[in-house]
Parts: C-alpha cells; sequence; structure tokens
C-alpha cells in the first residue's frame, strides 16, 4: 500500500485555499494547513487534516508545524491583506529573514519565506497542479472585443506595467486614452481600480501582469467575478490580463456579467500585446 504523502498548504485569504485544499485531497494528499489570524477562512481549518493558526511573522512555528506533519511539499496559496502585512509579529527567525531583506515587497518576501522551507527540504509546488481549471485563457472571452482605442491603450500600457512589476511594486495599471491614470501598489487592485474610476471618469481600461521574475509556485496575479463588480463600479470598459500566469475566479458569471455590461475581457499571451486576438 502507497504511502499517502502531506502536502503543507500556506493558506491566505479568500476562496482559492480551500479550493487547493479540495483538489490536492483528490489528488490523494493529506492537507497539513497553516493560517493566519483575521486572513484566512474558517473552512480551511474545518477541511484540512491538521491545521494550524500563526500570527504573520512566526516563521518557526509555521515551519515546526509542517515538520511535524511530516510535510514533504508545500504550496502557497490566497493573499495577505497587504496593509495587514505591517501589523507583524516576528519570531527570531524571521527578523534574520527580514534584516538580510533590502525590500520587503510582496515578492522579495515570499521568494525569502520560500527559501526558508527549502533549507528544511521541503519542496515548493505550484498551486495550479491543483487546480489546473483556474487557469486564465487566452484570447478575447466577451462578445465585445476591445475597440480600437482600448487596444491602443492596452499595447501602450502593456510595457509599463511590467517594468513597474519588475521593480515588485504591483501587477495592475489603469490607462485611458494612452495616459496612465492609476498604478497598484500596496492597496491592491480593486482600490486601483476604483481611484482610477475616480479620475478617469469612465470608458478606461484595466491591464493586469505577472511580475517579470516572480515565481509563479508562490504568487500569481488573481481576477474574477469581483474584479468585473468593481470595474462597473468604476465604469471601466475592458480588461486585459495575461494568461497562462494568472488565475480567473468564478470564470463563467463574470464574463456573463461583462456581457451585460459590455466590458471586454481578453487574455494575452505573450509579452506581445500586439499580437492579441482582436488586435
Amino acid at each position: 500500500m502507497m504511502e499517502t504523502k502531506t502536502l503543507g498548504l500556506i493558506a491566505g485569504g479568500g476562496q482559492f485555499p480551500l479550493l487547493v485544499l479540495k483538489g490536492a485531497q483528490q489528488q490523494g494528499y493529506t492537507v497539513a494547513a497553516v493560517g493566519f489570524d483575521k486572513e484566512t477562512s474558517p473552512a480551511v481549518d474545518q477541511a484540512a487534516d491538521q491545521s494550524i493558526r500563526i500570527k504573520l511573522g512566526q516563521l518557526g512555528k509555521m515551519i515546526k508545524f509542517l515538520a511535524g506533519q511530516k510535510v514533504t511539499e508545500v504550496v502557497f496559496a490566497g493573499p495577505i491583506n497587504k496593509p495587514g502585512a505591517f501589523d507583524i509579529r516576528p519570531d527570531l527567525r524571521a527578523i534574520k529573514l527580514l534584516l538580510n531583506l533590502g525590500s520587503r515587497n510582496d515578492n522579495s518576501l515570499l521568494s525569502a519565506v520560500a527559501r526558508e522551507l527549502e533549507k528544511e527540504n521541503l519542496k515548493i509546488v505550484s498551486a495550479l497542479n491543483f487546480v489546473p481549471d483556474l487557469v486564465s485563457p487566452s484570447g478575447v472571452l466577451t462578445r465585445r472585443k476591445p475597440s480600437q482605442g482600448e487596444n491602443q491603450d492596452i499595447i501602450f500600457g502593456w510595457p509599463l506595467i511590467k517594468k513597474i512589476g519588475s521593480m515588485d511594486i504591483g501587477q495592475c495599471l489603469v490607462v485611458k486614452e494612452r495616459v496612465v491614470v492609476a498604478v497598484e501598489a500596496i492597496e491592491g487592485t480593486d482600490a486601483t481600480i476604483l481611484r482610477g474610476g475616480e479620475l478617469a471618469r469612465e470608458g478606461f481600461t484595466v491591464i493586469k501582469t505577472f511580475k517579470p521574475g516572480q515565481d509563479n509556485r508562490i504568487d500569481l496575479p488573481a481576477l474574477g467575478l469581483g474584479t468585473i463588480e468593481t470595474m462597473i463600479r468604476a465604469g471601466a470598459s475592458c480588461l486585459a490580463y495575461e494568461s497562462g500566469n494568472s488565475l480567473f475566479f468564478d470564470r463563467t458569471e463574470a464574463i456573463r456579467l461583462a456581457d451585460r455590461h459590455k466590458i471586454a475581457v481578453v487574455g494575452i499571451s505573450s509579452d506581445q500585446p500586439g499580437a492579441m486576438a482582436g488586435s
């Protein structure tokens, strides 16, 4: 009889951790979940085979728990509320890690945590192994294609958000008539879109991409029904995202809602937005 493998789940907020957990269990894994106070859904604790709650910064406690559960592979799933990341209570191991970091932005911090886990012979695996259906597709998903002006905004904005992403600042950009209206930083995508709406009023394009150099095992751009709802509130008319390297939640409902509001949604599969479907 083959021994059951135990997967360590580092569970942030939202629905993603629970989807990954269930996908892993369906593949025969036992799941040991590490959740965070004020972030992780209680449903994760209920569904996991073993679970623990820690505060941000308790790296030593996390590693001790994973070792105690005989975990060999670890998956990261779900965001940590960025403003909440300032409310950190580092233990001795985390203090050492933080002192050696030049930047504490998303990619730097998560990559450093991943390296610490790898020092303990814990293999970091991609969450997409357990939820392949969430990988965002290429091409135009809605009835309406991006207009000529929206295409121009995508081509204009794409290299800019890639440059901003390479500096580990953000993954989302709001553009109107080839003018950058809003750039994502710590506030997150939804707040960026709403701020863009306050400035652009209506008829603007939202671009969301994968950060160059980002580790796709530990952090992926995500969008879904909530993104479209926020775009409607803000007055956005087009969403362009990087396909393959992003997650698309509640896709059917999101596209149906986008169609009702005549929002164009397009997935771009390369660093050449001019080659997109419908351009």
